[in-house]
């Protein structure tokens, strides 16, 4: 049974940098690429198969970061979809979450673009040989999503 849950650095702190180990090591192979965040853990019968970070939170202008992984392609069922945008839009008041997404990470591109987000193609910000999408997504935009709608 695939399973979201959240965690924090203070109400479940080593949940949480579990989370964020195993999300860092998948895309960057190193498990504190990312500092400071809270995170949604994905389980699978008990094991973590996926994870969202959330981070770069700007509560004054409602923005916050989203960077994702998985070892499994089962872990972005509709009631994860749901989750991962219940916290920022739901719970901390978000109007738009964002993505940083490698031009060469075709699935997630795919992903993105899926769920609606608009995109915004900068070369060179992952490096002298890569760029990066940036994704955004409104409140707006996820208010209309099809992923919202129950199954």
């Amino acid at each position: 049974m695939i399973e979201p849950r959240y965690f924090g650095p203070r109400s479940s702190p080593l949940e949480n940098a579990t989370v964020g180990k195993f999300v860092c090591e998948l895309i960057w192979q190193r498990a504190d690429a990312i500092r400071d965040y809270c995170s949604m853990g994905v389980f699978d019968n008990g094991a973590l198969i996926g994870g969202t970070l959330y981070h770069n939170w700007h509560p004054e202008s409602g923005v916050i970061e989203l960077t994702s992984s998985a070892i499994s392609k089962r872990w972005l069922c509709r009631p994860v979809i749901r989750a991962m945008f219940e916290l920022p839009f739901g719970r901390l008041g978000c109007q738009m979450v964002v993505l940083r997404v490698s031009e060469k990470n075709e699935n997630m591109i795919h992903i993105a673009r899926s769920f609606g987000f608009d995109e915004h193609l900068i070369p060179r910000l992952g490096g002298r040989d890569e760029g990066e999408f940036v994704f955004t997504l409104t409140d707006d935009q996820w208010s209309a999503s099809k992923f919202r709608k129950a199954a």
